[in-house]
């Protein structure tokens, strides 16, 4: 027995709570359909309030016939029972002087009177309908039963003592049949006057026909409500729709133009308010238009301006190189400071090679004619290789470069010349702002991301800079002197390369607490980049042990090892 109820209770909570999902799931439904349609949300509110006015009319309008009904009821059942009154007066004279038996016969008899004269009157028509008339002998001294004649039992108690005083009275009450049915009838009560006993007719009106009108009318105005209120559901919604028609046509056409389709207009029907809206969309759009060809001319322009400009440079830059050289070489011969003017030569030319090729590079990436040559392999040695390319310019700076590898391979499809070229422009950027103090390169791979920071413990950034730090030829400070002689395109070029690889390249800084640049990059190029293994901002906010007490691994260049100049510093 335990067990079935177990069982019962089990299942049903089972399906107590597939109802609960269920309803969960409609909930949410309703909610985003709320939440995005305007058409059913006008739809649902102009249905909701048009129910409450079809409530509250059809509530106002059956009372009112119910009331004009009882009203004409009760007005034609008083009168008629007046006259019923006279007519069993003039049956009843003399009544009092008989035995008990004689008076029932006498009320009986009165009684086929009155209905026999209320059948000739209902065949001409009348008003209150037909009735059972009960005629009782009776008053409030007296102490026995009194005598009566009809159904004297249906008639309750508190009207009996009304109309007992000698008063006209009448009440709305329900009987239950011997077959158990109910009825409801108008109760008219009345003194009858005669010249002995007291007498009290009541008659006994049945309310059904005023019921079954009543309920006819219950069932049409329910009918026609709800009747009505699917006609305004529709009549609501296809108004609401044509409205609406046309904004989601405009939003449709806004994204479409958005996307990049910038012919996209909207048809111009009428002469309506809407009409007037897609016109002043075609005029905008049209006007954007124009705006974004020009921009995307004059960029093309500008690019290509800068392209040739640099192209054209190469000729002239190659010839003052080598006249520059053969100056270099021979400066050992020359004055004092003719020689220091010609190291100095050198050392521009260099620099403005390194632009030059900085511009080119950037105009190739402007014109999206860069194309990434991507391969699977370890991302290890190329951070490596650039540590070992930063380590003078670190050590004439006073800095050291510390290295934080991963012992597990860290396989990913990557191009390594232009990640290398990342690194390097971010180590020495860090270099050129660490004051002194350590430079932390960090590796770190998870399932579908490689990630690596550049962290400093220098003069850090100011709030604000981190979002300028990418920007061309953008300087936090240019009063402050480089030790790198980059060109300020560096780190723009580097974010080109990162979001060529589908990376990002962000930074954080905060002023005496130094800076940190991250590397994030997809380990398949096929494969979304998911959460980065490291965070931004880094954890430590304090600044490093500048003797290396932070227990990281210093990497040391090799005795063979070539260095290259980083390609630029952009802070």
């Amino acid at each position: 027995m335990n067990g079935r109820l177990r069982k019962l209770a089990q299942t049903t909570m089972r399906h107590f709570r597939r109802i609960v999902v269920f309803v969960r799931r409609k909930v949410v439904s309703f909610n985003e359909l709320w939440r995005h349609s305007l058409q059913f949300r006008v739809t649902v509110s102009t249905l909701a309030l048009s129910s409450a006015v079809v409530f509250v009319l059809g509530m106002v309008l059956q009372n009112q016939i119910t009331e004009r009904l009882l009203e004409t009821k009760q007005n034609a059942a008083i009168a008629q029972t007046k006259a019923i009154v006279e007519t069993a007066a003039g049956e009843l004279v003399g009544v009092g002087t008989e035995s008990p038996e004689a008076l029932t016969a006498r009320m009986k008899n009165a009684l086929k009177k009155i209905s026999s004269t209320t059948t000739s009157q209902d065949s001409a028509g009348s008003a209150a309908g037909t009735f059972e008339p009960v005629l009782a002998a009776g008053g409030r001294d007296q102490s026995n039963k009194p005598a009566f004649a009809g159904p004297y039992d249906k008639v309750p108690e508190r009207l009996r003592q009304f109309v007992e005083t000698e008063q006209v009275s009448f009440l709305i009450h329900t009987v239950t049949d011997a077959d158990g049915g109910k009825t409801t009838y108008l109760i008219v009560g009345a003194p009858v006057s005669t010249m002995i006993n007291p007498l009290q007719l009541y008659l006994l009106y049945p309310l059904t026909s005023e019921q079954n009108t009543v309920s006819t009318v219950q069932n049409t105005l329910l009918v026609g409500g709800l009747v009505l209120l699917l006609l305004l559901a529709g009549i609501t919604n296809l108004v609401t729709r044509q409205v609406v028609r046309p904004v989601r046509q405009a939003a449709a056409a806004a994204e479409q133009f958005a996307g990049g389709a910038l012919d996209q207009r909207l048809a111009v029907l009428g002469e309506d308010d809407l009409a007037k809206l897609a016109v002043s969309y075609n005029e905008m759009a049209a006007s954007i238009q124009r705006q974004i060809r020009q921009l995307e001319e004059f960029g093309g322009l500008q690019r290509r301006f800068t392209s040739d400009v640099s192209h054209e440079l190469r000729t002239p830059l190659t010839t003052v190189r080598m006249a520059a050289d053969v100056l270099h070489a021979s400066r050992e011969q020359f004055p004092a400071g003719l020689a220091r003017s010609t190291e100095l030569l050198v050392d521009e030319l260099d620099r403005f090679e390194a632009l030059l090729g900085d511009l080119l590079e950037i105009s190739r990436l402007d014109a999206g004619v860069e194309e990434l040559s991507a391969e699977l392999i370890d991302v290890r040695p190329i951070a490596t290789r650039a540590v070992e390319q930063v380590r003078v310019i670190a050590g004439n700076a006073g800095s050291s470069v510390e290295l934080v590898l991963p012992e597990e391979e860290a396989y990913a499809e990557v191009d390594a010349r232009r990640v290398e070229r990342i690194l390097r422009n971010l180590l020495a950027n860090a270099v050129d702002h660490s004051e002194g103090n350590p430079v932390v390169l960090t590796l770190a791979v998870n399932e579908t991301a490689v990630a690596i920071t550049v962290r400093d413990h220098g003069v850090g950034l100011r709030p604000g800079e981190a979002e300028l730090v990418f920007n061309r030829f953008w300087r936090a400070d240019p009063s402050r002197n480089r030790r790198t002689g980059g060109t300020g395109l560096g780190l723009a070029i580097s974010q080109e390369d990162a979001r060529l690889h589908g990376g990002v390249l962000d930074a954080w800084g905060e002023t005496g607490h130094g800076a940190c640049f991250r590397l994030v990059l997809p380990r398949r190029q096929d494969t979304p980049m998911g959460e980065s293994p490291l965070v931004l901002p880094p954890s430590d906010h304090t600044p490093t042990d500048p003797h290396g007490s932070s227990g990281l691994l210093e990497v040391r260049p090799a005795p063979d090892a070539i260095l290259a100049e980083p390609e630029e510093v952009g802070r």
